[in-house]
């Protein structure tokens, strides 16, 4: 896919069933393509564009020893469709870990088409392997489009977020 096929407004669903996805790891040859669709889930959420903050995290799921590991779904003939990057939290109220999906993005080309869901599933068949007690994530309220896969997929919570401000320490 070209990077005008990230940036295109329109979006035309395509049949799950026409597709050939396959979930890996992102692998070092994946670096483009993940940059490509991380720049453009970035965009999505209107955040200011910033390489910094691309090649950070990039350095992050490339080292293995990093929390931070990624997923992307592939697609046999568009190649890389998709992308998941997670984590394990700790739950300390339920004495157990989870797994945190912190960014699912899927080129707006090829929305509906099974990507979002195929990766949330391997999330799934992780956290059962890694023995954690649940994949949970986060979405804008006004993501209306991924709210509906994420009712089919999971159970949305009663729980509301909050952000602070770090302050750096006095001296």
């Amino acid at each position: 896919m070209t990077t005008s096929a990230v940036s295109s407004k329109a979006e035309s669903p395509v049949s799950p069933s026409t597709l050939d996805l396959t979930v890996r790891p992102v692998a070092a040859a994946d670096e483009a393509r993940w940059k490509e669709l991380f720049r453009a889930y970035r965009d999505f959420y209107e955040l200011t564009p910033d390489e910094t903050i691309v090649e950070r995290v990039w350095g992050w799921i490339s080292d293995p020893d990093h929390e931070c590991r990624a997923l992307v779904a592939e697609d046999s003939d568009l190649g890389i469709i998709a992308l998941a990057d997670y984590r394990t939290f700790s739950r300390p109220s339920a004495g157990m870990t989870g797994i945190w999906l912190d960014d699912l993005f899927t080129d707006p080309e090829v929305r509906g088409s099974g990507a979002g869901r195929a990766l949330i599933a391997r999330l799934q068949e992780i956290a059962g392997a890694e023995g954690a007690s649940a994949v949970r994530w986060i979405t804008a309220e006004d993501n209306h489009r991924a709210q509906i896969l994420y009712t089919k997929v999971g159970t949305r919570t009663r729980w509301v977020t909050y952000d602070a401000a770090a302050v750096a320490p006095e001296a």
